[in-house]
């Protein structure tokens, strides 16, 4: 039998998560049926869902590469629309497989938190 799979959006990630639903919701009362911020968040929500189904969905970034900026054990990537990255790390135990969404960012910031520059 295979462990459930909880997805838990913490510190960054939540609030950019937040101020995205909240903008969608505004254009969507509006009338507005594509965005860039509502096709981002249905790009997430499907993210959710391909992470649910296999934790190991994303791009796995090599410790050497993040072990400065962040404090985790592993770290996984996945390409969202509009270039936008999510950043999530992965905690099994016996009961179930934890993935903790870090950061939602667009590409720009991705690169700064990384130290990559453009050529």
């Amino acid at each position: 039998m295979r462990k459930p799979v909880k997805i838990s959006l913490i510190n960054s990630a939540l609030e950019e998560y937040e101020k995205l639903e909240s903008i969608a919701s505004i254009q969507i009362s509006q009338g507005v049926k594509s965005s860039p911020e509502i096709q981002l968040l249905k790009s997430i929500n499907q993210k959710f869902e391909f992470i649910r189904l296999n934790p190991s969905y994303g791009d796995k970034i090599q410790k050497r590469i993040y072990y400065k900026t962040i404090n985790v054990r592993n770290l996984w990537r996945v390409e969202l629309a509009g270039y936008w990255r999510m950043l999530y790390t992965i905690r099994t135990d016996k009961v179930e497989i934890m993935c903790f969404i870090l950061d939602i960012l667009d590409h720009a910031r991705y690169d700064k938190k990384f130290g990559y520059r453009k050529k």
